[in-house]
């Protein structure tokens, strides 16, 4: 007498269907939302101060290379010290309640903890000052900061995004004497000449390019 129904002789099969579509649906999930794009682009930290990008580099019009003084020089553009934004507010707003922080930092020797936007893994190599004596624009990475009030992360940091760039640097090069300045748009002078000038760069391709 058969006690167990036939159908059941198909159940590893369902079985294994079941986990074979979970598994795929994981799996996409995943490759779709976990990933720099989704995890990355948007992220806007608080910072210990209210430090508007929007106003200094918007409307006052400040060169990022006067708070990021090693951007051309260092392979990190560095957060400026405390000196640098009381070389302005010694004298400008020296009561306001928001730079309470950078005023305590000066009296004390301690540093202001910024919280870091743009991270690079530990395990990539990237030169700042690299791109930019190629021509690479900071808005081509960061965005347009100059209309920022919270600096977020705009484009994702990752290996498919840098190896883009580096087999089509054309669209992302512009005059040296360009590449603070944020509403920056090509002419058709530039555009002529862009190509021959993109030709000579020769980004790497190879791992070992970032990977040392």
């Amino acid at each position: 007498m058969q006690i167990f129904p036939r159908e059941l002789n198909y159940l590893p099969l369902a079985v294994a269907l079941v986990a074979g579509g979970l598994g795929a649906g994981v799996f996409i999930l995943f490759w779709v939302y976990f990933t720099p794009p989704n995890l990355q682009v948007g992220y806007a930290p608080k910072q210990p101060v209210d430090y508007s990008h929007r106003l200094h580099a918007g409307e006052l019009g400040m060169d990022c290379r006067y708070c990021h003084s090693q951007a051309e020089r260092s392979h990190e553009a560095m957060v400026p010290p405390t000196q640098t934004c009381m070389g302005c507010h010694a004298l400008v707003h020296t009561e306001s309640v928001k730079l309470a922080p950078v005023r305590e930092s000066w009296e004390t020797d301690d540093a202001i903890a910024w919280v870091r936007v743009h991270q690079v893994p530990d395990h990539a190599f990237f030169n700042h000052s690299a791109h930019l004596r190629a021509g690479v624009g900071c808005a081509s990475c960061h965005g347009r900061i100059d209309q920022m009030e919270v600096v977020g992360v705009v484009e994702p940091i990752a290996m498919q995004w840098c190896l883009e760039c580096h087999r089509n640097p054309e669209e992302h090069i512009r005059p040296k004497s360009e590449i603070t300045n944020m509403k920056w748009e090509a002419d058709e002078a530039w555009l002529a000449q862009r190509a021959a000038i993109a030709s000579v760069l020769n980004p790497p391709l190879h791992c070992s390019g970032c990977h040392r």
